[in-house]
């Protein structure tokens, strides 16, 4: 994912005032405004990013968390057990993402992913020098962007580790979906990027969330159920995206890929939504994670749902315990 010519990275990023966050409990939040984009030029409205953590930070290791598609941070039980190991959790809604989203620009629209570079340099450099440690830990969509952006920023020094939460590293579907279809997409996403060119299944927002019987409480206007449209300038990019994974990359710190055991069914309700990934393909995963860089683990979780920190107990439990037994093991005790 190399950084777009206007978003060249900066020392330390000037973000607002810290304000109370919508989580509470202590969790604050940091607004940046980020260098106009295509959709500025349309509309006048600039992105901002977002960036979350609780209050007191006083650990000498972070964490700075990605979030996927139609999703934000809301994790607060992923800050306890990696508090509790020793890393303050920074949380990172991107452009056009929950607490982004601004009138006027369409949610979760982004045709051109190397445009995050510009947050995630502004949120990893402003936690750098304050860190002993950083690591960057992503999940699905936001496991695919920080998988390219560790390549890209590879040499660096700006993150010690990667986590990735069931990346999105190939597309699920047929072999017209991924051979076809994506043709046809790679060239109307770049006249049309606009083009909604699909919706996702909601079947798995509402077995998530506390109101259709769930166990999480978050917000649904920034996570709707039925999601956001698929615009063919986002899976275009999406695409090039898992190209260049399959090529292989060069991230040159260690990496954790953690993937559900099992796949479940991604277009239907059934009674495994949140005990498979019924979203991507964990033999995907496996399959690719060697070529993200020459330092890989691949750990599977029994029972894991697609977002294993969504997942029922005890899978949670057995994803946290993999994420803080992965960092001890490859930089130490936290502290």
């Amino acid at each position: 994912m190399a950084p777009p010519d206007n978003a060249a990275p900066v020392a330390v990023a000037t973000w607002t005032a810290a304000r109370p966050d919508v989580l509470g409990d202590g969790w604050m939040a940091r607004t940046l405004t980020l260098r106009d984009d295509a959709v500025t030029a349309r509309t006048g409205v600039p992105p901002v990013a977002t960036l979350v953590h609780r209050e007191p930070a006083t650990a000498r290791r972070a964490v700075l968390y990605l979030h996927g598609f139609v999703d934000y941070f809301f994790h607060p039980h992923v800050a306890d057990a990696l508090i509790a190991a020793g890393y303050d959790l920074f949380g990172l809604d991107l452009r056009d993402y929950g607490r982004s989203i601004r009138p006027g620009r369409d949610p979760n629209d982004c045709a051109d992913l190397s445009l995050f570079t510009e947050e995630i340099d502004a949120a990893v450099r402003t936690l750098r020098p304050r860190y002993e440690r950083v690591v960057l830990l992503g999940h699905s969509t936001g496991g695919l962007v920080a998988a390219l952006w560790a390549d890209a920023r590879g040499g660096q020094g700006l993150v010690d580790a990667v986590v990735l939460n069931s990346p999105w590293l190939d597309l699920r579907g047929s072999w017209f979906d991924r051979q076809v279809l994506t043709r046809v997409l790679d060239v109307v996403g770049a006249v049309a990027p606009r083009f909604v060119a699909s919706h996702l299944a909601e079947h798995y927002g509402y077995a998530l969330h506390v109101d259709t019987g769930g166990e999480w409480v978050y917000d649904l206007a920034w996570k709707p159920a039925a999601g956001f449209p698929v615009r063919a300038g986002f899976v275009r990019s999406v695409r090039r995206g898992h190209a260049r994974v399959a090529h292989g990359l060069g991230i040159d710190v260690p990496v954790l890929v953690a993937t559900s055991d099992a796949n479940g069914p991604d277009k239907s309700w059934h009674d495994a939504l949140l005990t498979t990934d019924s979203v991507l393909d964990v033999h995907q995963m496996a399959a690719l994670a060697p070529r993200l860089g020459p330092d890989v683990t691949l750990v599977t979780v029994p029972g894991g749902a697609h977002d294993l920190a969504l997942s029922p107990r005890p899978a949670r439990e057995r994803y946290l315990a993999e994420v803080v037994a992965f960092l001890s093991d490859r930089l130490g005790v936290g502290g």
